[in-house]
């Protein structure tokens, strides 16, 4: 037993104590039971009373005891009956050590009594320990002294100490209260005196700092944050104190000592908004004031004041929204008259939404709901403020106190809650449940206001809905409360319904064409009259559009606005009698004019109306484009008529008003527009119908009487089915080719717009060299503020100082620039001391330029001399040609000078000086007098080189005696070659000089005293001198690293691109950045990395190949040899922390995001730090020196906390607490990220469960935490929840509740797999200026920001993807943004306009399943409520994207779901309906028109192929094209053949062609493209064409789209054959197999009359398409075709294939399980429908090829066909008899066995019988087979629609019996071309060329790796 307790306490112990020191092996910090404290418990105190315990337990055990007695009385008292989660364990384990361990360490019994005094003693020895009184004041001295040193800094260190004491000493002050209050007061006031109550309390006053807060220390102002002292801060703080005109709060009131009372207090009592919610918005509030008046002034008072404008500014902002709701509704704001209203009160007002908008949890996604609240609340104040009494406010007060989240908020949450649920997870119909844009939606009409306030609960509004029922079909009845405004019906009909303009458009145009092209192109009065036909067309169509405007409205009549309803049945009623009318109207006028002879009235008529109803909308169209016709119609509200007009002609929505753009943005989409239709319909016209007039009149009236089958439907209709043959792929064909000329001409645009913009300029690393002495000037004019004096030296004409001036400032930046890529392992040491810039703040006159543009310059310049021939003049001009080789010759000239006169010190007689001043006045006046060559030997110069090097290299060391007589000797060499071998001068001019040197060499006194060089700047310049006479190699490749030169080659290019100026830092818009995180890798483990896949490749052995040069660099970097493993390196948990940083930076980690992001302060603390040294330097005089040395920037208090103000980093990371309790190594890794980025912010959903009276209740917080000095998490805030946060899509939630903690005017939007760059960071200033420049009517409310796809390198398939990619989000976006202003949020990089957002809803949207892409409602609904989105691209961000087939198609899967749910959205109808035509047209084909596009480019090739099937198997085909050869007829043969043009599909390379060019040149462009093709590219995008269109057509039949995680790790593992199968094979598999069929069909009864090669030019797409979607899957797998992989393959296939599964059996351990899954999405009943219909396609098989058989010649009776069935059942039945169940035919095996033997024999006998004395051959039994495949798997898939109604007849086991045939024969047709190529070994070498080629290219020997023949058998 002891040996049990012993074991338990080292475990406790071990928990309780830690590692302080780092952590294990693997830099996995280890958490002490300090760590460990629930959440249930919900107590801060508990954790710093046992981290304190940890830490002075080898100090003190007893006082660590006490500590922890204290700790568990504290749990005690907190939960006595341990009901928490948790919280058992907890107090078990502590007591466990109280008692077990350190109640032993005395050997005693312990007298309680005599704690204080232990307390207190040791309290007073550890103040003495660790000198506190001395240690503040330290601190201040190293602060006030601005002296920083070290690698952490001595302040930043003696900083964290202090912090750490202190923390200490205040949890043994607090437990010494607590314990002073169980005992007497006499007895308290004897065991701690007074004098000690004063040392404590000073104490606490220095540790006021250590509570927590987030960026502004407001409750409790910091000592050592500078931020609480900038004046704009102290302004923000002081105007919300408490001014005249509010009540008094009541005296019980208690507000922190630190701080006055403000509005915030008063706002806190009235209305009981929770105490951190409070806190958050206080900081909040500041935060948005201090920064609003930095942008006006810095305050100069020393009590600085806000200015009123910036309470203005901050006020329309916030509370614009709120205005437009008012105005829109018609009720006067809450303040009534604005000009009014006082400073303070708008402060107030502000304050008081953002307490709401704070604590509204998930009522945040109701914008106008917070409007409603608002509106009440702030009624309530100004009744408050009128009586001046401080009293709770009636909305908010309950039983249990004053609550705002309990009265306002929860009520509003569970309603919501309540329908979220029903939505049973997303499976049931959109319809039966209301969405959060139907709750906020009910706010658009005054009917809102039935609602009341407080609320009135009995309001149907807040009627919960009765459950659904689990049952499918079942009917769903119930009470509950209908949808708003709008329906998202499952059904494509929303296409036509959202856009039917194109739609008319399009079917009125082809009408048009085609009547032209019948009529020969003739343009006479019987061709006008027929296109006057487009009439009736056009109204009919718009009457259908009505009809589905009463349709779709269906289910939300009862709670939409009566107006709305009204206008509904108006428009029906009026386009069904107009339609009506035109169409009586046009028969009757078609009538009159047969009559020639007739002047027809009516007809006149008829032309009359249409005229007047295009000329009335064409002048409201025209004139609806100029911006003051808008205001006019505005204006025009006033009268009714217009308003009705109005009215009926758009809907009324709060959203969606005033969406016109100006004029010249107009006509900009107006021409493109233009363009596009031009070149649609011309090509419609010449090349699709015109063809096919001639065909169809001959087809038309052509008499077919003989037909291969028995025909039912082709007789008397004018072989209406043929001609439907024809011209059905010709329509499909005319509605995507639109979708073709877009994506060329948009490709072009883009292409030419990014020229203007300047991109691509810089393309290589000659073009960095060539230009880089203009990078200075550049910068200067973009990056950099604007200097003062630099305008002047510019007009000065002082050249050479302006550029030095712009050299000084540029260094500082591209050298840290270079440090960040050094720290990151893209260049190595040699490669930063090349690329590093000199600071050119000395007195040199010249700008010293990078070692690596004048590396070996002089040794060439050296030959070029002393080869020389030439005059002077010659000379120099050879040299000057390279300008890098003059600027090198020049600074080594003044450079040699400068140090020579600061090293030769002659005690005062100067001779050694005089000497040098000699020298270089002989060199100029023989420059002067062009005489070089003769006064010099130049042949002589390597000599002189030679001296020079020497001594350079002997005053590099450090001073000892010896070096200094080697420096003399050197000097003294130096001079004698010069005096005797190198000057060719008169000395007699300077004879006095002349003769003391050499008396002085003779005395031996000449040189004898040198200045050794001690001064870091004179060091640096003797290093840099030695490496130019030494660089013998050019840097013309430096760096080599390909990332390195890419980012270094967009960084220096974005220079010279047009960008907003820079603004200085303190005045510069603020802005956060907010990631969502939920359970993705963090940070590498060791064991990840080292953990080996089947061919025994361990992930870090794939990095370390594939990043060679950056794993050397890295080794290099922690100081160890290239060569050593990674093994080596377990002797240090540093470096194997290193390493794992090192990995995830390679990687789609959280490390690697949050470090890209943090860059973004870091370049602020650069930039804000060099801007305070130049104001310095403006205003003091500081020299140019001191104000560009970067040294210590990130240690400078002042930057940090100006950093802080302006840039905040939130993640969030939604499961962190329970990652926490779980202790998941994700939770160890974000703690550790934490403590390393100290400006880190992580919020997360703390779960925390209670028992009360045997009930468990769930309580949800929302919390913001950051590291401590401890390293563990300090909780900041800590906000209660209504309940569970994530009711609708997890992301957009996860956003939702942490979007509170962010701050700033700006948000930037990023995911956990993205990267920043340093270079890149330093632009995001000017980028956020762009929010006050001009971009259209609107300012912009989204700033796009273009990608970089980072993981393109890593296979081609990766490589595929990025390029794609980046072709959407550059060339694309670009488009999108300027001309056509349509461009929305794809996520990402995007910057948000912050407050625009946030009350306007968020930054996504997060209703279930219809908002599955969240990010891109985020540009709709911005769209629509006049915001504006942009697109950048002079600056950058990094972007992981799959790299894997099976990652990729997942991906491409979700997206194109989310796009079919997009089809069914509110949004994207409303955009469709309030946008101009042409504005539509650009955003209807690159949102959902691009993916219905896509499916449609698919169905042509069904369309096409069935048409052709239809013509083989009927025997029309041969008839009519035998006639016709007859005839002569070549244009139904041209016609026939058209669709292949199209079924290429190279057009969509266009863009990523055009892309190639701009960015990379048009040689390397051709290169990358004809590589790609070798890599086949076509294939991969082909199949990503699959992808597409079956989730996109099957989300919008069935619904079913779902966020896929797809898996960011690196792809080297081979992917199983059923893994791939279970994948593809309905999306991909089932389609290529049809598409096989189809072609094989049409290849054995079609008529070619140009033989095989008409079959091959006509299906060779076909075939493609068919090959690629069936084989990519294995041709993209690594290792697809190693034999060894194929048999492993097969025989895991049939296992998975044969194996029956249960319950709890997932989909990818059995056939069973996944076929189940596979059915799950087909719900609905109309989707039941629409299946069965497009199932009936595969039974035209088997009634064509019957009646192709030799056996029954030619007959075509009907009989034929009924025949056939016989045959099937009789199939079906020995089917059924060869499979029947096992375990029923337990008891009667053997008569089993004896009916199947039987069976087979008869139908053996019976089949060769049939052979042998009928017609029927070998080949009528392959048709057979080739007739009943089809027809089988349509029955099966029918019966799988209707799954309850077979399951109900008993009939399903059968099914899925055929259903497993089916996949068994599919899967062996795919399986054997595989292995067959798996049989040669050259195949798969080939593959594994193709897939990995980029690796290669790299280095990468991933055949090696791929056979698993691993050279690191150490791992």
């Amino acid at each position: 037993m002891s040996r049990v307790e012993d074991l338990w306490e080292r475990l406790v112990r071990a928990a309780l104590r830690g590692r302080r020191a780092g952590g294990d092996l693997y830099g996995q910090p280890e958490a002490g039971l300090a760590a460990n404290v629930p959440s249930s418990l919900a107590n801060r105190d508990i954790d710093d009373i046992l981290r304190a315990a940890d830490e002075i337990q080898d100090d003190d055990p007893n006082v660590s005891r006490i500590l922890c007695e204290q700790a568990y009385s504290m749990a005690q008292n907190l939960d006595p009956n341990s009901e928490g989660r948790g919280v058992l364990q907890f107090k078990t384990g502590l007591m466990s050590v109280i008692k077990q361990k350190l109640a032993k360490r005395e050997g005693g019994s312990i007298d309680r009594s005599q704690d204080i005094a232990r307390l207190r003693e040791f309290y007073k020895l550890y103040r003495e320990k660790h000198n506190v009184d001395q240690l503040r004041e330290e601190e201040m001295k190293l602060r006030e002294s601005g002296v920083f040193s070290g690698n952490l800094g001595e302040l930043e260190r003696k900083t964290v100490k202090r912090k750490r004491v202190l923390a200490t000493l205040k949890v043994l002050m607090n437990v010494l209260e607590q314990l002073s209050k169980d005992v007497s007061p006499e007895e308290a006031e004897r065991l701690i005196p007074e004098e000690m109550k004063r040392v404590m309390e000073s104490d606490a006053a220095m540790s006021e700092d250590l509570v927590p807060y987030n960026i502004i220390p407001l409750d409790a102002p910091s000592l050592t944050n500078p931020i609480v002292s900038f004046p704009e801060v102290r302004a923000a703080t002081s105007s919300l104190k408490y001014f005249r005109g509010l009540p008094k709060l009541p005296a019980s009131f208690s507000a922190p000592a630190t701080r006055n009372l403000d509005i915030f207090d008063l706002l806190h009592h009235t209305f009981g908004f929770q105490k951190d919610n409070v806190s958050n918005q206080r900081e909040h509030v500041v935060h948005l004031l201090a920064n609003e008046q930095s942008r006006l002034r810095i305050p100069e008072e020393p009590e600085p004041i806000l200015d009123e404008a910036a309470v203005h500014k901050v006020f329309l902002k916030s509370l614009d929204n709120y205005t437009k709701w008012c105005e829109y509704l018609g009720i006067s704001p809450v303040w009534g008259n604005l000009e009014a209203v006082s400073k303070e009160k708008k402060l107030l007002f502000i304050c008081l939404y953002f307490l709401i908008w704070g604590e509204a949890a998930n009522v945040r996604f109701l914008p106008e709901c917070l409007c409603y609240i608002f509106h009440h609340m702030g009624r309530e104040m100004e009744e408050i403020l009128r009586q001046q009494v401080a009293q709770p406010a009636s909305s908010c007060v309950s039983e249990s106190g004053v609550s705002f989240i309990d009265q306002v908020i929860r009520p509003l949450y569970e309603v919501i809650s309540a329908e979220a649920t029903n939505n049973d997870n997303g499976r049931a119909p959109h319809s039966a449940w209301r969405n959060y844009d139907d709750f906020n939606e009910y706010f658009w009409s005054l009917h809102c206001f039935e609602l009341s306030w407080p609320w009135r609960k009995s309001s149907i509004f807040f009627l919960k809905p009765t459950p659904r029922s689990k049952n499918i079909l079942k009917s769903t009845g119930g009470k509950r409360c209908g949808k708003t405004s709008f329906v998202e019906h499952r059904t494509f009909l929303h296409l036509y319904h959202s856009f039917h303009r194109l739609w008319i458009f399009l079917v009125i145009m082809f009408q048009g064409l085609a009547i032209i092209a019948f009529n020969n192109g003739n343009f006479n009065s019987k061709t006008r009259r027929e296109l006057l036909s487009v009439g009736p067309t056009y109204f009919v169509m718009k009457f259908i559009q009505s009809v589905l405007d009463i349709v779709m409205m269906y289910g939300a009549y009862s709670t939409s606005r009566r107006l709305a309803v009204a206008r509904i049945f108006l428009r029906f009623l009026s386009y069904s009698l107009s339609s009506a009318l035109i169409c009586f109207l046009y028969v009757r006028a078609l009538a009159a004019n047969s009559n020639p002879r007739a002047d027809s009235i009516i007809y006149r008529v008829y032309v009359i109306i249409l005229s007047i109803y295009v000329g009335v909308k064409f002048c409201l169209s025209l004139l609806m484009r100029i911006p003051a016709c808008h205001r006019l119609s505005s204006r025009g509200d006033r009268w009714s008529l217009i308003r009705f007009i109005k009215w009926m002609h758009q809907e009324h929505y709060y959203v969606g008003r005033g969406m016109y753009e100006r004029a010249s943005d107009f006509m900009k989409y107006l021409v493109f527009w233009l363009v596009i239709l031009g070149c649609k319909f011309t090509f419609a016209y010449l090349l699709l119908i015109r063809p096919l007039v001639e065909p169809t009149r001959y087809i038309i009236f052509t008499d077919i009487s003989q037909y291969s089958w028995h025909d039912v439907v082709s007789k008397n209709n004018h072989n209406a089915l043929t001609v439907l043959s024809l011209w059905a792929p010709v329509i499909a064909i005319y509605l995507v080719d639109i979708q073709i000329f877009y994506t060329i001409i948009s490709a072009v645009w883009g292409f030419l717009l990014g020229a203007r913009d300047r991109l691509g300029e810089i393309r290589s690393l000659d073009a960095v060299h060539q230009l880089f002495e203009k990078f200075p000037a550049a910068f200067m004019k973009t990056l950099h503020v604007p200097l003062p004096n630099r305008a002047s030296i510019q007009s000065s004409g002082q050249d050479v100082e302006k550029n030095k001036i712009d050299a000084a400032r540029f260094a500082p930046f591209w050298n840290e620039i270079i440090k960040n890529l050094r720290d990151e392992d893209y260049v190595s040491d040699l490669e930063m001391e090349l690329l590093l810039m000199p600071k050119n703040s000395g007195s040199l006159p010249l700008v010293q330029w990078p070692l690596f543009l004048l590396a070996s310059k002089m040794i060439l310049a050296k030959d070029i001399a002393v080869e020389s021939r030439d005059s002077q003049e010659e000379l120099w001009d050879r040299i000057s040609r390279d300008d890098y080789m003059k600027y090198a010759v020049e600074e080594c000239f003044y450079s040699i000078k400068f140090i020579l006169a600061a090293i030769l010190d002659d005690e005062g007689n100067n001779e050694g000086k005089k000497w040098v001043e000699r020298i270089y006045d002989d060199i100029r006046g023989s420059i002067v007098n062009r005489s070089i060559h003769v006064d010099f030997q130049l042949t002589k110069l390597p000599l002189v080189i030679q001296k020079v090097t020497a001594l350079l290299g002997i005053l590099k060391k450090d001073h000892t005696p010896e070096l200094e007589t080697g420096a003399v000797k050197a000097i003294l060499d130096l001079y004698d070659v010069m005096r005797h071998d190198v000057l060719s001068i008169n000395m007699r001019e300077n004879y006095e000089t002349w003769n003391m040197l050499s008396r002085a060499r003779t005395e031996g006194r000449l040189f004898q005293k040198l200045k050794w060089p001690k001064d870091a700047d004179l060091k640096a310049q003797l290093g840099r001198l030695y490496s130019l006479f030494t660089l013998k190699d050019s840097a013309a490749n430096i760096p080599k690293n390909l990332e390195a030169r890419r980012r270094l080659e967009f960084f220096t290019n974005s220079l010279f691109m047009e960008m907003p100026k820079a603004k200085p830092a303190q005045e510069m818009l603020s802005f956060s950045v907010f990631t969502p995180y939920y359970s993705e890798t963090v940070l590498y483990s060791m064991s990840e990395l080292l953990k080996k896949n089947e061919d025994g490749i361990s992930t870090l052995f794939y990095l370390q190949k594939i990043y060679p040069d950056e794993w050397k660099n890295f080794l290099s970097r922690i100081g160890r040899d290239e060569n050593s493993s990674e093994m080596e390196l377990s002797d240090n948990p540093k470096h194997i922390l290193e390493l794992r940083f090192w990995a995830s930076y390679r990687g789609q980690t959280l490390a690697r995001t949050i470090r890209g992001m943090m860059y973004y302060r870091k370049a602020l603390m650069l930039q804000a730090y060099l801007e305070r040294m130049l104001t310095g330097d403006l205003e003091a005089g500081i020299n140019g020196n001191e104000s560009t040395d970067t040294q210590g920037f990130e240690l400078s208090p002042e930057a940090r906390a100006q950093a802080d103000l302006k840039f905040t980093y939130v993640v969030t990371c939604q499961i962190y607490g329970k990652q926490k309790e779980d202790h998941k190594p994700e939770a160890a890794d974000i703690a550790l990220l934490m403590q390393r980025n100290e400006a880190l912010r992580v919020a997360f959903i703390d779960v925390v469960e209670t028992m009360k009276d045997g009930k468990v209740y769930t309580e949800y917080f929302s919390k913001l935490v950051k590291a401590d000095i401890n390293g563990k998490d300090k909780e900041i805030y800590s906000i209660k929840l209504p309940g569970n946060p994530k009711l609708g899509e997890g992301k957009p939630e996860n956003q939702n509740h942490a979007i509170i903690f962010t701050r700033g005017n700006a948000m930037q939007t990023i995911d956990m797999n993205q990267d920043n760059y340093f270079e890149e960071a330093l632009k995001m200033r000017n980028l956020l200026e762009e929010f006050h420049s001009d971009h259209g009517l609107r300012p912009p409310s989204i700033l796009g920001v273009r990608e970089h796809v980072f993981t393109g390198s890593v296979s081609s398939l990766a490589s595929f993807m990025s390029n794609q990619e980046a072709s959407f989000v550059t060339l694309g976006q670009r488009v999108l943004s300027n001309p056509l202003k349509v461009r929305m949020h794809y996520g990402h990089p995007d910057v948000f306009d912050r407050v625009f957002h946030m009350t306007r809803g968020g930054i996504s949207k997060a209703s279930r399943v219809i908002n599955i892409s969240e990010d891109i409602f985020s540009g709709f609904n911005s769209t629509l409520r006049q915001g504006n989105v942009t697109h950048h691209e002079y600056i950058q961000v990094g972007k992981g994207r799959d790299v894997g087939l099976n990652q990729i198609a997942v991906f491409e899967g979700k997206v194109a779901g989310g796009n079919g749910e997009q089809v069914l959205s509110r949004d994207v109808y409303r955009l469709g309906q309030l946008f101009d035509f042409f504005r539509m047209l650009s955003f209807y084909f690159t949102t959902v028109g691009y993916y219905f596009c896509t499916m449609l480019t698919v169905l042509t090739v069904y369309i096409f192929l069935y048409g052709r099937v239809y013509l083989a198997l009927s025997g029309v085909g041969e008839t009519i094209q035998v006639r016709a050869r007859i005839l002569q007829n070549t244009a139904l043969s041209a016609a026939l053949n058209a669709q292949f043009l199209f079924q290429i599909g190279v057009f969509s390379a266009v863009p990523m062609i055009l892309g190639f060019i701009l960015e990379q040149g048009f040689l390397r462009a051709v290169v990358s493209f004809v590589t790609m093709q070798f890599q086949l590219c076509t294939v991969f995008f082909t199949f990503s064409l699959g992808t597409r269109t079956h989730y996109f057509g099957r989300t919008i039949l069935h619904g079913g789209a779902r966020y896929q995680a797809t898996g960011r790790g690196f792809v080297v593992r081979h992917i199983k054959f059923t893994e791939n199968y279970r994948l593809y094979a309905r999306s991909h598999f089932v389609k290529g197999m049809e598409i096989v069929l189809l072609l094989v069909v049409y290849l054995a009864y079609g008529y070619h009359e140009g033989g095989a090669l008409s079959y091959i030019l006509l299906s060779v797409s076909s075939w493609f398409l068919a090959i690629s979607w069936l084989f990519a899957p294995y041709l993209f797998n690594p290792s697809g075709f190693e034999w060894q992989k194929a048999v492993e393959d097969f025989r895991e296939w049939t296992n998975w294939l044969l194996y029956r599964g249960g319950i709890g059996v997932k989909g990818e351990e059995s056939w069973e399980a996944w076929w189940d899954e596979e059915l799950s999405h087909i719900r609905n009943f109309s989707g039941r429908v629409m299946e069965t219909i497009l199932s009936l396609r595969f039974f035209i098989f088997q009634y064509g090829i019957v009646y192709k058989l030799d056996v029954q010649g030619t007959n075509t009776s009907l009989s034929v066909y009924g025949f056939s069935w016989v045959v099937f059942a009789v199939l079906i039945v020995l089917f059924k008899v060869f499979t029947f169940s096992q375990k029923i035919s337990v008891n009667f095996q053997l008569l089993l066995r004896f009916i199947q033997g039987v069976s087979f024999m008869f139908a053996l006998a019976g089949l060769s019988v049939a052979v042998a004395l009928t017609n029927l051959s070998i080949t009528d039994v392959l048709a057979c087979i080739l007739a009943f495949l089809p027809t089988g798997w349509g029955i099966l898939s029918i019966a799988i629609t209707w799954k309850p109604v077979v399951k109900q007849l008993g009939l399903w086991k059968s099914i899925r019996s055929i259903a497993r045939l089916y996949d068994a024969a599919m899967g062996m047709l795919i399986f054997i071309p595989v292995a067959l190529f798996s049989w040669f070994p050259f195949v798969s070498t080939f593959q594994t060329r193709l897939m990995f080629n980029q690796a290669f290219s790299r280095g990468l020997e991933i055949s090696l790796i791929l056979a698993g023949n691993n050279p690191n058998t150490g791992l």
